[in-house]
């Protein structure tokens, strides 16, 4: 079971230190559907934007750009995403900056690379999710409420995300129509007009795709045809 996981998982490095880069690699890399190697900040970023990996391993002074700076921007891009920092040093400056970020957990160099792969393992529940496939492009994670398309992370308010989540269930549960009613109780509980909902309606779409949506005359909404990968 502990393998299968791990074998699940792509997890890049950004890390400086050539030596210390192959070391973890050969140490632990094996371990992983991947492991990526990236030297510095902007190196990881793109490589990050390309492949979405599911841990984020990154030391904190590096050129160019630092590991801080890139996990901030890594942030932006993915609220959801994990991230270790290593550092040479416990400086509690840069340690308190990593936890406003978000960051997951703080490794001292040397530290001993079976704790990193023990404290990913660790992260088994927080990772292991459910993707939806969606038209035109589009994934949803359903443990971390996350849309993307062609990896790319879609920033949805939390009534897109409550949205998303109901017409999923509804097309998983076969009824497929969210009801307009449905709709205007769920997202305000309150009295609201049609066209605050054709309004939410259309900035979700503007947002995502015109494609996701179907608009079932006189009733509501229901997803287009998915399927669980």
């Amino acid at each position: 079971m502990r393998n299968k996981f791990l074998k699940s998982l792509k997890v890049l490095l950004v890390e400086d230190e050539e030596k210390l880069a192959l070391l973890l690699k050969n140490a632990i890399g094996g371990s992983f559907r991947s492991f990526l190697l990236a030297k510095d900040g902007d190196e990881g970023l793109q490589i990050y934007k390309k492949v979405l990996p599911d841990v984020v391993i990154t030391d904190i002074m590096m050129p160019h750009k630092t590991g801080l700076e890139m996990a901030k921007e890594i942030k932006k891009l993915n609220p959801n995403s994990k991230i270790i920092i290593l550092s040479a040093f416990s400086e509690v400056e840069k340690l308190l900056s990593a936890i406003d970020i978000g960051v997951l957990k703080y490794f001292i160099k040397p530290f001993d690379p079976d704790e990193v792969l023990e404290y990913i393992l660790s992260l088994e529940n927080v990772i292991e999710s459910k993707l939806i496939n969606l038209q035109d492009g589009f994934f949803f994670n359903k443990t971390t409420k996350s849309l993307y398309k062609n990896n790319r992370y879609i920033v949805l308010s939390k009534k897109e995300v409550l949205f998303l989540e109901v017409l999923l269930q509804n097309s998983e549960d076969d009824k497929c129509v969210t009801k307009y009613e449905d709709i205007k109780k769920l997202l305000w509980n309150e009295k609201v007009s049609d066209e605050r909902v054709r309004t939410f309606i259309r900035r979700f779409r503007e947002k995502t795709s015109k494609e996701l949506l179907i608009n079932v005359k006189g009733q509501g909404y229901c997803l287009d045809l998915f399927v669980d990968v």
